[in-house]
């Protein structure tokens, strides 16, 4: 039994070691169907490439070195910037590793529409890396011309950016022979089916493009959707987020978005907004206007131009009711609320210095001047109770 077991073992071994002596010779380009295994000339064979590929890869690397070293030492006289530097740097160590790489295939036996074929794939990828580095570039520059925002600039660069590959990657594959057709239709019937499972992304994901292409508002921007109002902090693909007074973000659906009212408070320069404020119907008007626009004058992020106005919305029962309007710029609005409450304090203080009274719902009994106050005593005290009981009586 123990004498199988190693039998069985040092077969094992001699197969492993049999592959691999079959492997080597196969490297060095021998062929197992020869009677005999001729090491000597294959290694004679060996070197022989090896020693090919070293001179061509040498030959290739001079003229690697030689052409950068000419456009780094006349870079000035050449009118060249360092980034135009950087790019013609990167481009001839591309064409160097593809050269290096074709070279050692021409020499290893691969058949020559393999090497063709990887050189017009070389070619291709390193079009569409060029065009892949400066549409950033050309993007930026079109963007500033028509005065597009930064949502739209990385919008843009995003999806050129995954065109360029996909083209890149199809143009590559066609070049091995790869049915680039029947590829794009499986893909497209991948993207119908994949639409059809998430209609609200892509509803989220078309409404957030129309959004940054509309411009209706963006980053940085105070507005009102709804019940949430709030600085415009992100405009993605998805959603909106916008971060309220509280310090809390809402997290918005694009969709919700482009379906919804939305108040810009900030599209403009200045914005208007207006308290009210009451007094007394016998207070003088034109003193309590006095006092409204010293206190318009002394607040802070109150604008001087436009004026603010104060002027009579209406009379109503318990006073006269002025209507306060004032403009403010786009950075005050998020401490609306605080300047609106400090207004009425700082307002209801200057009345009450002045001496204008402020209203406030309230009854006064006025009696006959001739009553004495005997009397109205006397009808005011509830009847005692004999009197309760002999009012009837003196009644019949």
């Amino acid at each position: 039994m123990a004498r199988e077991t190693g039998s069985k073992i040092s077969a094992f071994f001699q197969d492993i070691l049999h592959d691999l002596y079959s492997s080597l010779y196969l490297a060095i380009g021998g062929d197992l169907e020869e009677e005999s295994r001729d090491w000597a000339s294959r290694g004679v064979e060996l070197a022989s490439t090896t020693i090919k590929i070293i001179i061509l890869l040498m030959i290739v690397g001079f003229f690697y070195w030689l052409l950068t070293y000419v456009t780094k030492r006349y870079q000035e006289q050449l009118k060249l910037s360092d980034r135009r530097l950087g790019i013609i740097r990167s481009v001839l160590r591309y064409i160097w590793v593809v050269s290096c790489v074709l070279a050692i295939m021409s020499q290893i036996n691969v058949e020559p529409s393999t090497v063709s074929a990887t050189a017009k794939a070389s070619i291709w990828a390193g079009i569409y890396y060029v065009l892949w580095t400066s549409s950033e570039q050309v993007i930026s520059r079109v963007l500033k011309h028509y005065g597009l925002n930064a949502s739209i600039e990385q919008l843009l660069k995003n999806v050129f950016s995954v065109l360029i590959i996909v083209l890149g990657l199809a143009s590559v594959m066609a070049q091995f022979g790869f049915d680039i057709v029947s590829l794009v239709a499986g893909l497209g019937i991948l993207g119908l089916a994949v639409g059809f499972a998430a209609q609200s992304t892509i509803a989220n994901f078309i409404s957030g493009i129309t959004i940054l292409l509309e411009q209706s508002f963006k980053v940085g921007d105070w507005i009102s959707i709804g019940e949430n109002e709030g600085r415009v902090i992100l405009i993605s693909l998805r959603t909106t987020r916008i971060l309220t007074r509280d310090n809390i973000t809402v997290i918005i659906p694009n969709a919700t978005v482009a379906s919804s009212e939305v108040i810009n408070l900030t599209s403009k320069n200045f914005i208007r907004f207006d308290i009210k404020a009451r007094i007394a119907l016998e207070a003088d008007i034109e003193q309590a206007r006095k006092v409204i626009m010293q206190v318009l004058d002394d607040t802070e992020n109150i604008l001087k131009r436009p004026e603010p106005l104060a002027t009579v919305d209406h009379i109503s029962d318990f006073g006269t009711v002025f209507i306060i309007r004032y403009w403010v710029k786009p950075a005050a609005v998020a401490r609306m609320p605080i300047l609106k409450e400090t207004l009425q304090e700082r307002i209801k203080a200057g009345f009450e210095k002045e001496g204008i009274n402020i209203p406030y719902p309230h009854m006064k009994l006025v009696m006959p001047v001739d009553t004495k106050a005997a009397d109205i005593k006397a009808q005011l005290q509830p009847l005692s109770p004999s009197s309760e009981n002999n009012q009837p009586e003196a009644n019949k």
